[in-house]
């Protein structure tokens, strides 16, 4: 039974960051002001750890327009 307990939370934990990696992706893909190779950073560090990187996207954003 406790298997089916940690299968649950893993399985969970794998949905939430494919969730949020894909909203980080489309998020990164609609801004124009990034370049291509910019973009491309982003998205690759979206795919590896997309909750701690979408905090560093948003600060560089803010960054960026003042």
């Amino acid at each position: 039974m406790t298997e089916l307990y940690i299968y649950a939370v893993l399985f969970l934990v794998l949905l939430g960051h494919c969730l949020l990696a894909g909203k980080m992706y489309r998020t990164i893909h609609e801004d124009e002001a990034l370049t291509l190779s910019e973009k491309n950073f982003w998205k690759l560090r979206a795919l590896i750890f997309p909750g701690l990187f979408w905090f560093y996207y948003q600060g560089e954003k803010k960054r960026r327009k003042s």
